[in-house]
């Protein structure tokens, strides 16, 4: 049912950073509703884009990352990726993700959009950047963070489907970029093209 009202935006009326620490902004607005309410403790985190890449191997394996995260307690798995880099752009953040989390080097031109997620925008403002990349070689070597341990995992694409559908693979943007690129191309994935 679509109505003829036109939806608007709040009105910022006034903006504190509350931040525990630089690894975790949180703002504090007052802001005002359409309907004249003002709410004065809205909560949010500015954390920052993200960016992945789904790395497909000339055998056609998708190159995964198993590493521990903390906020929700376990060792997930997911497609390489990371926060956009400062004085980097996003093409620029993806490559570089790319070859520290599991050592595939690759230019711009290869890199192939699959469009963006917004996360949890009620809450936060963090925008994640989906590529993949055809035909890519382990032709460098990891450059970890100090915070970091991955693992890095190779498995035939229709297996890695799999995981998705079943939820061994459950973290919201590897799911969704695993999922477009099957849409995108269903080849890969061995997929009916119907």
């Amino acid at each position: 049912m679509q109505t003829n009202k036109d939806i608007q935006k709040w009105t910022l009326l006034k903006e504190e950073d509350v931040s525990p620490s630089p690894w975790f902004p949180v703002m504090k607005h007052t802001v005002k509703l359409a309907n004249g309410n003002v709410i004065d403790d809205y909560y949010y985190s500015p954390l920052g884009d993200v960016v992945q890449v789904l790395a497909v191997t000339r055998d056609n394996e998708v190159v995964l990352v198993q590493q521990y995260k903390h906020g929700i307690g376990e060792i997930l798995i997911e497609l390489p990726g990371g926060m956009l880099q400062k004085n980097r752009s996003i093409i620029e953040s993806a490559l570089n993700e790319l070859e520290e989390e599991t050592g595939i080097k690759a230019t711009p031109d290869q890199l192939i959009s699959l469009g963006k997620i917004i996360n949890n925008p009620t809450k936060l403002n963090q925008v994640t950047h989906g590529f993949i990349l055809f035909d890519a070689a382990f032709n460098s070597v990891q450059k970890l963070d100090s915070t970091e341990d991955i693992l890095i995992m190779t498995k035939p694409a229709p297996d890695v489907l799999k995981m998705a559908i079943s939820g061994e693979i459950s973290v919201t943007d590897s799911l969704n970029f695993i999922l477009k690129a099957a849409l995108a191309y269903p080849e890969i994935f061995q997929l009916d093209k119907r």
